[in-house]
């Protein structure tokens, strides 16, 4: 007896979506074929993976799964199965026969049903070519701003990928009609290209927002003052205020990675006060003829 798209990504029939989803990108990276040259039994889980997730990763299909209306692999229940067994009799163009047979071609972003279609003389069947799947690395900049990449497909010259403003790490991009080649006459499938983000010496995604560290002078500290610090987009002036200690966070409203819905995030740059790189006589005499800096206790309450 097969298991249940439920029992192949592990959740419970009451899981939320987002923890399918979560589960299906966890099992994805583990047995992912690129990630498992050679290894049969990976790749038969990473299809099984697939197939259980296109049908639970949507919300309607998913429903009509739960009702019985559909079975695992997508085709309609018992009630076309029982319409069939009536009209297979006096059916000699085939147009009741079974797509199951090819239940083994359906990858994760396939739609099941509909796939098949009566053509030409004989009921032969067309059938949408699987989807391939690719990964790609890119800079953390490309990914924020957008970026052209070209990528270098299985039998096929490069194609050009246009990587949108604000992709985010692990999103996955689709070139329609790149995949592999349908069968008798299907339509082709698509290309899906999983982007990963390397990450960046200064700034660090936070959902929408993005954050980085700025190094400030002790006397910008304590004066304050104008600075220019950099952003996704280029630098910009800053203005810090006076009496400002390390951790302190100002926010740039609108600096952020692009939203999906439009707009943007903020960016948030946390202050870091640097001392000189080499020690400064007339700072350190200074200090020691400080006697309320001497009195100030900055860890007062901490205990111990």
């Amino acid at each position: 007896m097969s298991r249940s798209p439920y029992e192949v990504l592990g959740v419970a029939r009451d899981a939320p979506q987002k923890d399918i989803q979560s589960a299906y990108r966890k099992l994805a990276k583990k047995l992912h074929p690129d990630l498992n040259p050679g290894d049969k039994s990976a790749e038969e889980k990473f299809k099984a993976v697939s197939a259980a997730y296109s049908l639970l990763g949507d919300e309607e299909k998913r429903g009509k799964y739960d009702r019985g209306e559909i079975d695992e692999t997508g085709a309609e229940a018992a009630p076309r199965h029982y319409y069939r067994e009536y009209a297979s009799a006096g059916d000699t163009a085939g147009r009741y026969g079974s797509a199951q047979g090819f239940g083994d071609f359906t990858d994760a972003d396939e739609v099941f049903s509909g796939f098949f279609s009566r053509g030409g003389q004989g009921g032969r069947r067309t059938m949408r070519g699987r989807d391939a799947h690719f990964s790609m690395e890119i800079d953390f900049l490309d990914a924020a701003n957008g970026a052209k990449r070209q990528i270098g497909l299985p039998d096929g010259p490069p194609i050009d990928l246009q990587i949108p403003p604000g992709t985010r790490d692990g999103q996955t991009l689709r070139l329609r009609g790149k995949g592999e080649p349908g069968f008798d006459g299907g339509q082709a499938g698509d290309a899906l290209i999983e982007i990963r983000v390397r990450p960046h010496p200064l700034f660090k995604a936070d959902g929408d927002d993005v954050r980085f560290e700025v190094p400030i002078s002790l006397s910008e500290a304590v004066l304050g003052g104008k600075i220019r610090v950099p952003t996704l987009d280029g630098a910009v002036n800053v203005t810090i205020p006076a009496n400002s200690n390390t951790g302190k966070t100002l926010r740039l409203k609108g600096k952020g990675l692009h939203r999906q819905g439009g707009g943007h995030g903020d960016a948030y740059v946390t202050l870091k006060i640097m001392l000189p790189a080499e020690p400064d006589q007339e700072l350190a005499a200074f200090i020691q003829g400080w006697s309320a800096g001497k009195a100030e206790d900055p860890r007062k309450g901490m205990g111990g």
